[in-house]
C-alpha cells in the first residue's frame, strides 16, 4: 500500500483527549459521535475515526468510518474530481467478482455499525454507494483502513492511488496520542 500509513490498522478503544484534540483541529469542528480512533497516520495521529450509528442529537449516522485527515481527504477528493468514481461504478456493472467483493464490503460495513449498535432507520444501509455504486471515495477508503486490506476492494485501490499524506509529519499541532 502506497499510502504511508502503518501496515496493519489499529483500533483504539475510546478517544483520549488529545485524539479529540487532534480531530477537532483537522475537522476544523468538533467531532459528532466519534467513539475511538478506527485508524492511526504513520504520524501517530487519528485519520479514521468510529462514529455511533446514532450522533448525540438522535440523529441516524450511517458513515461508521470517518475519515479525518485533511490531506487524505484532499488527495481523495482529487481522485474523485478525476473521474475515479465513475470508472469504478462501471466496472462493477461489467465485472462480477469486483461486484461481489464490493457486495461483501457492504456487508462487513454492516456488521461493524451493528457491533456499535441497532439503529433500524438506517438498516441495510451502509455508505459510500455500496453495494451497487461508488457515491464517497472517502468512505470506502476509511473502511479500508479501518478493516484492513482486503476487506474492501476499491477502497484498497484508492488508496493504492495515493501519495503517502503522513510522511510529512502530522497534519495538526496536537500531539499525537497523547493524554
Amino acid at each position: 500500500m502506497s499510502d504511508g500509513t502503518d501496515p496493519e490498522p489499529r483500533a483504539d478503544v475510546g478517544l483520549s483527549p488529545a485524539d479529540e484534540a487532534a480531530v477537532t483541529a483537522q475537522l476544523g469542528r468538533h467531532p459528532r459521535g466519534a467513539v475511538g480512533v478506527a485508524h492511526r497516520c504513520r504520524c501517530g495521529q487519528p485519520d479514521v475515526v468510529q462514529t455511533a450509528p446514532r450522533l448525540p442529537d438522535g440523529t441516524p449516522f450511517p458513515t461508521t468510518f470517518y475519515l479525518t485527515c485533511p490531506r487524505a481527504a484532499s488527495a481523495i477528493g482529487t481522485l474523485e474530481a478525476q473521474g475515479v468514481m465513475r470508472e469504478m461504478t462501471e466496472r462493477l456493472a461489467e465485472d462480477a467478482e469486483l461486484a461481489a467483493g464490493h457486495t461483501r464490503a457492504h456487508q462487513d460495513y454492516l456488521s461493524r455499525r451493528a457491533a456499535l449498535g441497532d439503529v433500524p432507520e438506517i438498516a441495510g444501509t451502509s455508505a459510500g454507494g455500496m453495494p451497487t455504486r461508488v457515491k464517497c471515495l472517502h468512505v470506502l477508503v476509511a473502511h479500508a483502513l479501518a478493516a484492513g486490506p482486503g476487506t474492501t476492494p476499491l477502497g484498497d485501490e484508492a488508496l493504492a492511488m495515493l501519495a503517502p499524506w503522513g510522511a510529512r509529519g502530522p497534519c495538526t499541532d496536537v500531539e499525537p496520542g497523547a493524554s
